[in-house]
């Protein structure tokens, strides 16, 4: 049986017979839904999902982290969590689920969330489980295990970012180099930067040159801050990777009505917003969510700017 059967099944028998997971799946139909249409055409979708509050809120600091239990390591999961286990890591369903079929995917030992090393069984993993999209939060980019390394999924289709690629509506062919196309974002709002090809030794060695170049602009950081999507496609690896300048908004700090409580991940960044408040939900317009991804993430030009250094 293959991995992603094996892992279909999972998520199947999950929902079937772990409570939580039961009631969260569930909660998934009374999730609320909008679109937003941002300058230029291009649509993010917002999502009222109450369940994920606790990682829109996650404290993250060094001392919060200490003082918790780690979520991810096996001896402190939940009992009814089943797992598959490949190579180094453990297959679970995320039982606070954004997508209809949600992963969670912890490497085995408890290592810190930093992705250049494990940037090869991304790859491997989005192979493997090919009908789902893998992302990787980087510790101060939405993951709210930073002490833990770990991937998640979600089934494709989901984000708009998938089917704009696709159409390569805002994505322009820079280069090809060692048969990788290599594409830079105009008109998104956010820097993309997409590497696409089947070949995954020239896709980690650009990747590795992009991430080196990106943390010399960023050495205070344990490394560059990033968001990196990556899924297997017509036998080819797609990975985009969206630099980022800072954590969280203004909004998320702001008091009263100015406050909007989004802390950007990768889904975010996939165009899918996720607001766990109701309020936020209500008010968040293209204008807001244009504003929130100007300030967290690296711009076009600047994006352009680093691949030519890459190339």
């Amino acid at each position: 049986m293959t991995i992603s059967l094996k892992t279909k099944k999972l998520i199947q028998g999950q929902i079937q017979n772990w409570s939580l997971a039961t009631a969260n799946y569930a909660g998934l139909q009374k999730v609320k839904n909008k679109s937003v249409v941002l300058e230029g055409g291009a649509e993010v979708k917002v999502q009222f999902n109450p369940e994920r509050m606790r990682s829109s809120a996650a404290k993250v600091d060094a001392k919060s982290i200490q003082e918790r239990p780690c979520f991810l390591c096996g001896k402190n999961r939940p009992a009814e969590q089943e797992g598959i286990d490949i190579d180094d890591y453990t297959i679970l369903i995320n039982p606070f689920p954004i997508f209809p079929e949600h992963l969670t995917i912890p490497h085995q030992e408890h290592t810190l969330q930093l992705i250049e090393p494990y940037f090869p069984s991304m790859l491997k993993l989005a192979k493997e489980l090919n009908e789902f999209t893998l992302f990787y939060n980087g510790p101060k980019c939405g993951a709210s295990a930073p002490d833990h390394f770990h991937f998640q999924a979600g089934i494709k289709g989901f984000m708009p970012l998938e089917e704009d690629f696709r159409n390569k509506t805002y994505a322009q062919l820079i280069e090809v180099q060692d048969t990788v196309k290599v594409y830079n974002w105009k008109g998104y709002h956010r820097g993309v930067i997409t590497f696409a090809g089947d070949d995954a030794e020239s896709i980690t060695k650009l990747f590795s040159n992009l991430h080196g170049l990106m943390w010399a602009r960023q050495k205070e950081e344990v490394e560059p801050m990033l968001n990196v999507l990556a899924y297997y496609e017509e036998d080819e690896y797609v990975v985009h990777v969206f630099p980022r300048i800072l954590h969280r908004p203004a909004c998320y700090f702001a008091e009263g009505d100015e406050q909007i409580l989004i802390s950007p991940a990768s889904v975010d960044m996939g165009g899918v917003f996720i607001t766990p408040r109701p309020e936020d939900f209500e008010k968040i317009s293209a204008n807001d969510v244009a504003g929130i991804l100007q300030q967290v993430c690296m711009s076009e030009d600047d994006c352009l700017q680093i691949l030519n250094e890459v190339l």
